[in-house]
């Protein structure tokens, strides 16, 4: 049963990915990968919201599989940013690859924050 959770999961989060992606880097006109620190930093905000939910008893194990691991685990993607980031310093952008490094852990880390601090202010 938990496996067709992440599975439902992940047949979401997989196209939502792909297409939120297409549809930010098609409104910036620069080679930095807008799209992929989008999808990155939204599925940090759903995990600490679904952190604080869980910590204050509002969501199961269930909601963990299918959102946290099914949904954000095809959600977010580490590779396509690393991958990125080491084409924008061969490509000779390494200031955008800096930016986006920092950016990435910067702004994931403080949506994860953002979204337990949410979550504790609608369940506590």
């Amino acid at each position: 049963m938990n496996w067709l959770l992440v599975i439902a999961g992940a047949v979401v989060g997989a196209p939502l990915r792909y297409l939120t992606d297409r549809a930010v880097q098609a409104r910036h006109d620069s080679t930095f990968p807008w799209g992929t620190l989008a999808v990155n930093v939204t599925g940090c905000l759903v995990l600490g919201l679904l952190t604080g939910a869980a910590s204050a008893g509002a969501a199961g194990p269930h909601l963990q599989l299918l959102l946290g691991t099914g949904l954000c685990g095809a959600l977010t993607t580490y590779s396509t940013f690393s991958y990125e980031t080491l084409r924008l310093t061969e490509a000779g952008s390494g200031l955008y690859a800096a930016v986006n490094a920092a950016a990435s852990v910067v702004a994931g880390l403080a949506a994860a924050f953002a979204g337990v601090w949410l979550a504790g202010a609608l369940w506590a």
